[in-house]
């Protein structure tokens, strides 16, 4: 029986614990965090409280189940299909609809599962992931621990390098339900793999959330590149808090591309615990309509010599707002850390609005950090310019925009910048967004393969000759 989030209460998370048939543990963790997820507000610093849009989420029209409909919408089909015979999950609402796990890879170690048989056959690992949330921290992190009906669990074994991606594939069910996802993933000792998440909505008559806590975990030397693809319907809302912590050596690149939903709002937290950690973060808003995204980004340095960085860039048209805080913070014994903390928009029309909330906490010397952010309104002498060069005032604009993400884009790899590049220009041509690797999308590969291949240019050049 679905239930109105704005009415749950213990009985209902009591029972949902007793459908999964959950050990004692976990029905007492979920009851404690929903007890501190009544008594906190919606945002628990004072400093974005005027800020905030997160009160655009009706609660009275977002309804949680333990169960919804596993039907796979017919836009994500194609999709689907592309996926076939690569590593990958595929979450249709509270349901996983596939995994596609090598036997190979199975055998070295490698876990692709649901949280609920992680649970079962993996407690210890969720146990700590679970325990190492703070539910006091934020509201959301409070409901997601309580109330948590999925979620998909990646464990890395030590040593294993994978060369080829997991793909991770999340949408809401057509039914109506929301999904609150508790997502993990465990990156050992050495290991180096490549995760590829795309969140996807069906067209709704009433507010569908996707509510998301991930808690990710990279052991010493350990590499993990993530990617995340946010393309929903803008009927939908999409709440993600996230969770890094990153032991000594260990690196983490994170990619973001949003463009979906009627409001995002990321919560993001970098923790580089170890000597040498470092954690590169980029991100990349495209709003339009009257679209929110609020995004929070902290990097805390804990020991020496680690490096962080984020920049985070937005490009907003019509209507939409974003809202970009973020927060340098490096403790005491965190000498010789290096951070960069950036938050950029450039507004296409005068009624898109930006605010920017760049911080820095330092409690010790001999460390580099520096934040910087940036509002303004496309230039209008740059569009006259490209205008004298045969462009259209709508070519300019566009011109003017992949200018101001090419640096950003530089970070990346050629397969991100294209699927970026890609879902960009699906936006401002109204196209549905998706990343299926068509022809289309296999042009924007091609050119990015090649795009900053100095060598490539010099062979071509000997080729014609």
């Amino acid at each position: 029986m679905s239930q109105i989030l704005s009415e749950l209460n213990a009985s209902n998370v009591d029972a949902l614990s007793l459908s999964k048939n959950e050990p004692s543990w976990l029905s007492e963790y979920r009851r404690n965090s929903l007890s501190i997820y009544d008594t906190l507000p919606v945002e628990t610093s004072p400093l974005y409280t005027k800020y905030t849009y997160v009160k655009k989420m009706d609660m009275q029209q977002v309804s949680l189940d333990s169960k919804t409909t596993d039907t796979v919408p017919t836009f994500l089909q194609k999709r689907i299909r592309e996926l076939e015979g690569q590593i990958s999950i595929v979450q249709i609402g509270t349901n996983i609809h596939r995994i596609i796990l090598p036997d190979d890879l199975a055998s070295k170690g490698l876990i692709i599962t649901s949280i609920d048989d992680a649970v079962a056959k993996n407690p210890d690992f969720v146990k700590s992931a679970l325990e190492s949330s703070n539910p006091h921290d934020d509201k959301f992190t409070a409901l997601n621990n309580a109330a948590f009906n999925s979620g998909i669990f990646i464990h890395i074994p030590q040593n294993l390098v994978l060369e080829k991606p997991i793909h991770v594939v999340s949408c809401l069910s057509e039914d109506g339900i929301s999904t609150i996802s508790r997502n993990v993933i465990f990156a050992e000792e050495n290991s180096k793999a490549t995760i590829v998440q795309e969140i996807y909505s069906p067209t709704s008559q009433k507010q569908q959330a996707y509510l998301e806590l991930l808690y990710t975990t990279v052991r010493q030397n350990a590499h993990l590149d993530i990617t995340t693809l946010q393309m929903m319907d803008q009927s939908s809302v999409n709440f993600s808090t996230r969770k890094t912590d990153l032991g000594r050596d260990a690196t983490v690149n994170w990619y973001s591309g949003l463009f979906g939903s009627m409001l995002s709002r990321y919560k993001i937290d970098y923790f580089l615990n170890g000597t040498g950690a470092s954690a590169n973060d980029s991100e990349v808003v495209f709003g339009n309509n009257e679209q929110n995204f609020d995004i929070q980004t902290n990097i805390n340095h804990q020991s020496p010599s680690t490096e962080g960085r984020v920049v985070e860039k937005s490009i907003l048209r019509n209507k939409s707002k974003s809202l970009f805080k973020g927060m340098i913070r490096i403790k005491e014994n965190a000498t010789k850390s290096n951070s960069f903390l950036s938050g950029r928009s450039i507004l296409l029309d005068k009624d898109a609005k930006s605010d920017a909330i760049p911080g820095l906490e330092i409690f010790t010397n001999d460390v580099k950090a520096t934040h910087s952010a940036s509002v303004a309104q496309i230039d209008e002498e740059q569009i006259f310019y490209l205008k004298t060069r045969c462009l259209s005032h709508e070519e300019a604009e566009r011109t003017i925009v992949e200018g101001f993400l090419e640096p950003l884009s530089r970070k990346m790899s050629f397969q991100v910048r294209a699927w970026i590049a890609y879902l960009v220009e699906s936006k401002w041509d109204g196209r549905e967004l998706s990343i299926n690797t068509d022809e289309e999308l296999a042009k924007f590969v091609e050119v990015e393969e090649t795009r900053y291949n100095e060598d490539a240019e010099l062979e071509q050049h000997y080729k014609y000759r």
